[in-house]
C-alpha cells in the first residue's frame, strides 16, 4: 500500500452516478427549445465537460446559446439533483479517511457542486472543493489538480485522483499525480477499480 495524503475525486462517475440527471438537465433543455434529445455521443462529451461547453456543443448558434443560458439561469439543477444516485461506498471511504489524510473534489461542474454535497450530507468530509469556476482552465487541463496540491502543499506523488473519464486521465497526467481509474478499464491510470471500497487496499493509514 502507498502512503498518500490527499485523496480526490471526480464528481460524475465516481462519487455519483449522474446519467439519469444529467439526461434530464440537458434534454429539458434541448426539448424547450424544440431539439431532440441527446444522442449518445453528446451525452458521453456532457458528461465529462463544464455546462458551458456542453450547451456549446448542443446549440452551436451564439443567439439561440444565449437564450439557452437565460434558460438555464432560470430553471437550476436543483430539481434535478433528486436523480443523482450516490456510489454505494462512498460514505464508508470517506468515513475511514477523514481527519486521517487530506480529502478534496476536483470536477468540472460548475455552480452545482456544494448543493450536491449539501443535499446528500456529505459536504463536512472535504477539506477542499474545486470546481470549474475555481481555476482558469477545466479538466483535461491540470489546473484543478494543481490547485489541490497548493492547498494541502503536498508532491503529486503523495495525492491519489479517482477519476473515470479521459479528461481525468489527461489531467492526472498532466499534474504528475496517480489516477485510480474508476470502472474504466480504457483509462491508463496506476491503478483500476470497480469499487470504492478497493481504495483501502491502496491508500495506507
Amino acid at each position: 500500500m502507498d502512503k498518500f495524503k490527499v485523496l480526490t475525486f471526480d464528481c460524475d462517475g465516481v462519487m455519483f452516478d449522474t446519467t439519469r440527471a444529467n439526461q434530464a438537465y440537458y434534454n429539458d433543455l434541448l426539448h424547450f427549445f424544440g431539439r431532440p434529445s441527446m444522442t449518445p455521443e453528446q451525452f458521453y462529451f456532457a458528461q465529462m465537460h463544464t455546462v458551458d461547453e456542453a450547451l456549446t456543443r448542443l446549440f452551436p448558434d451564439p443567439e439561440l446559446l444565449a437564450a439557452v443560458q437565460d434558460r438555464r439561469q432560470q430553471t437550476g439543477y436543483t430539481h434535478y439533483l433528486k436523480h443523482m444516485e450516490m456510489e454505494p461506498d462512498l460514505i464508508a471511504v470517506l468515513e475511514k479517511y477523514k481527519g486521517r489524510i487530506g480529502l478534496a473534489v476536483a470536477t468540472n461542474r460548475t455552480d452545482t457542486m456544494n448543493r450536491v454535497l449539501a443535499m446528500h450530507g456529505i459536504d463536512h468530509y472535504f477539506d477542499l472543493v474545486v470546481t470549474a469556476l475555481d481555476v482558469p482552465r477545466p479538466k483535461p487541463h491540470p489546473d484543478p489538480l494543481l490547485r489541490v496540491l497548493d492547498f494541502f502543499q503536498v508532491a503529486p506523488c503523495e495525492m491519489l485522483y479517482v477519476g473515470d473519464s479521459e479528461l481525468d486521465d489527461q489531467a492526472a497526467q498532466a499534474a504528475n499525480v496517480p489516477l485510480a481509474a474508476y470502472n474504466n478499464p480504457a483509462l491508463a491510470g496506476v491503478f483500476h477499480l470497480k469499487r470504492l471500497k478497493a481504495l483501502e487496499k491502496i491508500i495506507a493509514l
